[in-house]
């Protein structure tokens, strides 16, 4: 009977045990959820950007959301009952024990959206990029070619490819050799550059350094881009300035895009269905003078069915666009685009959303 007793009371506490355990719910949360929302809000933002850039192929107007907040909210609320019988040696029913648990887990997110509206949001999308905004990326490393194809119409004059009113006009010869020069002496590392902000002048200028030991023939393409640039020989310092033409011999003009031009130029790479352009419900095919064995290197796809493989797909007007997962060109193009949204002046004061997750 003390036996029985003692196994009765140890299977008793080791059940209260097993069901009454302490857990800390708040810091496993931790690595699932600061991955997951951070995901989730890279892959809104980008299936936002694509869908505002399709857009602007089918004149139709952009529409902006940030998220605000984000406020995960965890309870895990658990009970425990034991109950049982002891009888005596000479009780017919014997000893009766019983354990029972029950827990509850609630997960309840608050997301706050903010639609971006307003003067502050229009005005800041339609004005062009600041000029030393472009320069820091090319010093912090980015391909000039590419960031200089992608965020301005001209440099000193010399003018890059412009989509205007449905047609395409093509960058001037100069632009284009200047541009092919410009990767293959950067990735030779025989120029560097530094942005130097002046806040007293208001006024930004580039110093440009080049390498004494560089090969005679990196040398002779560095020359031949100031010419195309019309950069005067033996400076190194241009004073940053936003014009569409040159300006003084000491000044590098440069005709930057807007955030709303940048998206209507990655539109013309927009794949447009034959019924839809000959239904007017896009803008029509651009027209281009430039050489029939040309590849451009950024498109985006379109098609009925959702696609199996993608960096990024939307639907708009019951068809798909997207850009291939392999397509690393385009999708840089996309990552650039989001980049630069960053740094025009098109929200508020608040760039980044909050997230606060209070475990119970």
């Amino acid at each position: 009977m003390k036996t029985s007793r003692t196994n009765f009371v140890c299977l008793s506490l080791a059940s209260a045990a097993l069901f009454t355990g302490c857990t800390h719910l708040g810091p496993k949360s931790v690595a699932v959820d600061r991955f997951d929302y951070s995901t989730a809000i890279a892959d809104s933002w980008k299936q936002q950007t694509l869908l505002n850039i399709v857009k602007v192929r089918y004149m139709d107007l952009p529409v902006f959301v940030d998220v605000a907040s984000i406020v995960a909210g965890y309870s895990m609320q658990t009970g425990v009952t034991i109950n049982g019988t002891l009888s005596t040696d000479k009780a017919v029913q014997g000893n009766f024990a019983a354990a029972g648990g029950s827990a509850i887990y609630t997960d309840r997110p608050t997301i706050t959206y903010v639609p971006l509206t307003g003067e502050k949001f229009l005005r800041g999308l339609i004005t062009p990029i600041d000029p030393k905004n472009i320069f820091f990326m090319l010093q912090s490393g980015y391909p000039a070619d590419f960031i200089l194809g992608l965020t301005v119409e001209g440099l000193n004059g010399v003018r890059n490819r412009s989509t205007v009113g449905g047609r395409v006009r093509e960058a001037d010869p100069d632009f284009v050799r200047a541009m092919d020069l410009l990767d293959e002496v950067q990735a030779a590392g025989a120029v560097g550059m530094r942005v130097e902000e002046d806040k007293a002048k208001n006024q930004t200028a580039v110093l440009f350094f080049r390498r004494e030991d560089v090969p005679a023939g990196i040398a002779e393409k560095t020359a031949e881009i100031r010419r195309l640039l019309k950069l005067p020989e033996g400076q190194s310092k241009f004073v940053l300035t936003y014009s569409p033409t040159r300006g003084a011999t000491n000044e590098l003009a440069v005709n930057s895009r807007s955030m709303l031009q940048i998206m209507s130029a990655f539109s013309s790479y927009l794949d447009v269905s034959a019924t839809d352009l000959k239904a007017h419900r896009a803008v029509p095919a651009f027209e281009s003078t430039a050489p029939a064995n040309r590849q451009d290197v950024v498109r985006i796809r379109c098609g009925k069915d959702k696609p199996a493989d993608a960096f990024v797909a939307v639907q708009y007007r019951n068809q798909w666009f997207w850009i291939d997962d392999g397509d690393w060109q385009t999708k840089r193009a996309l990552t650039a685009v989001m980049f630069f949204f960053t740094l025009a002046d098109t929200g508020t004061s608040d760039k980044l959303p909050l997230i606060t997750i209070p475990a119970q």
